[in-house]
């Protein structure tokens, strides 16, 4: 089985500019690049898993949100970088749907599409939401905190470890990965 990075979308490789609906606002983190490739060269799938209630709300067409998230593989594609799929919930925050994080819907829906191992696997993200559904899919977690991210939110389990961006994140997952302790 394969191991993966799942990836938040918006304030982890792409600035949050809150509900993200026109595609010329894509700034994509620079450091992202170092990142992601770092996690290619060592074996590891790449998948991005995004709420995006903006749908939900009428503030965010669905259809960017597939053509933000292509354009987002794309631009890493150029550049040798593999970034195997992307999800999205498109549901409200109160919708109950399993798909919305803290919820692993959309790691298990990534494990079972590429013979994922989440025991083997990280979930990187800006928020505690991130962490608890990377924790919810028996996989580990990293919350990446700096200026613009939310407070820690107590109600959640805590992460493996918290990072300040996406780099110093996929350096903690190599070193992880070469020690072999994914395991909780």
């Amino acid at each position: 089985m394969k191991k993966a990075v799942f990836l938040d979308r918006d304030g982890t490789i792409i600035r949050d500019v809150i509900y993200l609906n026109d595609p010329t606002k894509i700034e994509i983190y620079p450091e992202s690049y170092e990142a992601l490739k770092l996690l290619n060269d060592h074996g590891f799938l790449i998948v991005l898993a995004t709420n995006q209630s903006g749908v939900a709300k009428g503030i965010v067409d669905e259809k960017n949100v597939i053509l933000i998230n292509q354009m987002i593989m794309d631009t890493y594609r150029e550049q040798g970088i593999e970034i195997h799929d992307a999800y999205y919930c498109p549901h409200p925050v109160d919708g109950g749907c399993e798909c919305r994080k803290p919820n692993a819907g959309m790691l298990k829906r990534g494990a079972e599409k590429f013979g994922i191992d989440l025991k083997q696997s990280w979930m990187v993200g800006d928020r505690m939401s991130d962490v608890e559904a990377g924790i919810r899919a028996g996989s580990q977690s990293i919350l990446l905190q700096n200026d613009e991210t939310p407070p820690i939110d107590p109600q959640y389990s805590p992460p493996k470890t918290i990072c300040r961006d996406v780099l110093e994140a996929a350096k903690f997952i190599v070193e992880q990965s070469s020690k072999g302790s994914h395991a909780t």
